[in-house]
């Protein structure tokens, strides 16, 4: 029975399914897991290495995990709760961390004092210190360092007066390479190489510790847009002040962003993604979400989304399909969603209800082009929630949008539940709040479920993931089934870095 007979028998008899109900079937093969490959997408032109996409959760996404997901070849997405401008600021971060070359540096011109420059380093959130100063026909007069701030003791002075002159700068010309910059600051003990045509008109800048940082790094997964920037998300909410945080977003060069609502199928989702792209750059993609019908995947994909999320009430922190009593198992959901929008060209990615690396594989099978994770990356290095102690092990927080501290510390989190109207005392919780184990960095978490995956692929003998979704065939499992599957009979002495019994 073909993967289509499968889900369509299931939805004759009136069945939804969950990732625990199937298991992938087997195939002849000729592919062995190494030869694998994971590229696929997050929305319609944004690529990913990865199939990972972490949650935009106020305890698991902001600038430190997003550059750790992108670097890893995915993607983070930045949660909403926190203000425009710190959201803005937060894309800043990541689109700055890794700096190739620097085609449009941020520049200062003579006139200007030092106190205005200080100012501007303030309003924006920069954490660098150097800026070309440029005359008016944008040539190249000198350099305004750290070191020169420091030694300024009157702020009202004039650039011109506390740079460093052009005469004593190394300057090369536009088509320097990396490694030709790399060199040449090494030899001249450099640390800032401005790129300057034969009119002396600023083109470019390198920086010596972006440069350095990415030769020491494995560059080959980071996912990079076109400057060499790590790729990043943004989350966003519904109505015309959102439509401004998706505008200052923009401006920050912000990859995607994603319209964050428990309920995608909405007449507020549909009014601000029309409105939006009218209004921002067409390379800025827009996910809208969350659904998990596919009718209702597919009237986004026809108001204009990019990419559609999928999952309504799956993750280990949610009770909205206890509360409310409304949803599909995740698995069928991720199916349906992603066979209404086949014909658009876009891609869904599936958000919850991941507990194993298998969950994972399974999610890409029935259709997802990516998965969100949310628990399994909070208790990080990279996670923003606090550590607590519990009989004396460490843990995270870690609480769902819909919870109650989470909406009340937040309107971000009262509006995705639609209830801004709302008194504190009157909330409806669809979330809890909880903690998990201290789990270190995220790189090895990232490595055993990708390793999992990969596994999975070459069990079915699919040399990527298009093959994976057109070769997958599937197991309708008991609960005997299911049980079998997991260790039994035994008393597990040793943990395994990618299997827990509580999972």
């Amino acid at each position: 029975m073909s993967k289509h007979q499968f889900f369509q028998k299931a939805a004759e008899l009136g069945l939804a399914l969950a990732y625990d109900d199937v298991r992938l079937k087997t195939g002849y093969t000729e592919i062995s897991p190494s030869e694998t490959r994971t590229g696929g997408r997050f929305s319609r032109n944004i690529s990913l290495n990865i199939p990972l996409v972490s949650s935009p959760m106020d305890t698991v996404t902001e600038s430190k995990m997003a550059i750790a997901m992108a670097k890893a070849g995915g993607i983070g997405v930045l949660h909403r709760n926190m203000d425009p401008q710190t959201q803005a600021s937060q894309v800043n971060k990541v689109k700055l961390h890794l700096n190739i070359v620097i085609n449009k540096p941020i520049t200062v011109t003579p006139d200007q004092q030092i106190a205005e420059v200080d100012k501007m380093r303030e309003d924006n959130d920069f954490s660098f210190h150097s800026f070309p100063v440029v005359d008016e026909k944008h040539r190249l007069i000198g350099l305004l360092t750290k070191h020169d701030f420091d030694l300024c003791e009157d702020r009202r002075q004039p650039v011109k007066q506390a740079m460093t002159a052009k005469e004593d700068l190394l300057t090369a010309s536009p088509e320097t390479s990396t490694d030709q910059a790399y060199e040449l600051m090494r030899k001249h003990k450099k640390k800032i190489l401005p790129l300057i045509d034969n009119q002396g008109v600023l083109k470019a800048v390198y920086i010596f510790s972006d440069i350095k940082k990415i030769k020491q790094d494995d560059q080959k997964n980071h996912n990079i847009d076109q400057d060499g920037h790590l790729k990043v998300a943004a989350a966003i909410g519904t109505g015309a002040d959102e439509v401004e945080r998706g505008l200052l977003l923009a401006e920050k060069k912000v990859d995607a962003l994603v319209i964050d609502t428990a309920h995608g199928d909405s007449k507020k989702v549909m009014d601000t993604l029309k409105t939006l792209k009218n209004k921002i750059s067409k390379n800025i993609d827009i996910v809208a979400g969350n659904v998990s019908e596919g009718a209702s995947a597919r009237r986004l994909a026809e108001a204009g989304a990019d990419g559609i999320r999928v999952g309504q009430g799956p993750g280990s922190i949610c009770t909205t399909r206890v509360i409310a009593g409304i949803g599909s198992p995740q698995l069928s959901a991720v199916y349906h969603c992603a066979e209404a929008v086949k014909e658009f060209d876009i891609p869904v990615c599936a958000d919850g209800g991941i507990n194993n690396s298998g969950d994972i594989t399974i999610a890409l099978a029935a259709g997802a082009e990516s998965v969100m994770l949310g628990r399994l990356l909070a208790g990080t290095n990279e996670s923003p929630g606090d550590f607590v102690t519990i009989q004396g092990a460490p843990y995270k927080t870690y609480r769902g949008m819909g919870s109650v501290g989470a909406m009340n510390t937040n309107r971000a989190s009262r509006e995705r539940y639609g209830q801004t109207a709302t008194g504190k005392t009157e909330l409806v919780p669809e979330g809890v709040e909880g903690a998990v184990p201290y789990k270190g960095a995220i790189n090895n978490i990232i490595h055993q479920h990708l390793e999992g995956v990969r596994r999975g692929m070459g069990y079915v003998g699919a040399a990527d993931l298009e093959q994976l979704r057109s070769k997958a065939e599937f197991h309708r499992i008991s609960q005997a089934g299911w049980q079998e599957s997991h260790p039994h009979h035994i008393q597990i002495t040793q943990d395994a870095p990618n299997y827990s019994p509580d999972k």
